[in-house]
C-alpha cells in the first residue's frame, strides 16, 4: 500500500517529467495558438509543483538541498556569463 509520502514523492516525479515534455513541445511548436496553450499548461503544473513541494516539505517528506551562499550564487553567475561570451565569440569567428 502507497504512503501519503509515496503518492506525494511520485506526484511530484510526475510533475516534473511533464515540465520537461512541455519545455520540448514549446521549443519545437510553430503554431501560436497551440504554443500559446502549451505554455499556460507549463505555467499550471510550474504552480501545482511548488505548492506540492511546499507540501512535501512541510510534512517532512521533501528536505531540499541547503541554499547557496552569495559568493556561490555569484560565482556560478559569473561562469555563466562567461561562458555565454565565450560562446558569442566562438560564433563571431565563424
Amino acid at each position: 500500500m502507497l504512503t501519503e509520502k509515496d503518492m506525494v514523492n511520485d506526484y511530484l516525479s510526475s510533475l516534473k517529467s511533464s515540465l520537461t515534455v512541455y519545455t520540448t513541445a514549446i521549443s519545437e511548436c510553430s503554431n501560436p495558438q497551440l504554443r500559446s496553450t502549451l505554455q499556460q499548461m507549463r505555467n499550471q503544473d510550474e504552480e501545482r509543483q511548488q505548492r506540492l513541494a511546499q507540501y512535501a516539505i512541510q510534512k517532512g517528506y521533501y528536505q531540499p538541498a541547503q541554499q547557496a551562499q552569495p559568493n556561490q550564487i555569484q560565482q556560478v553567475y559569473s561562469q555563466l556569463q562567461g561562458g555565454g561570451q565565450q560562446q558569442q565569440q566562438q560564433n563571431m569567428k565563424q
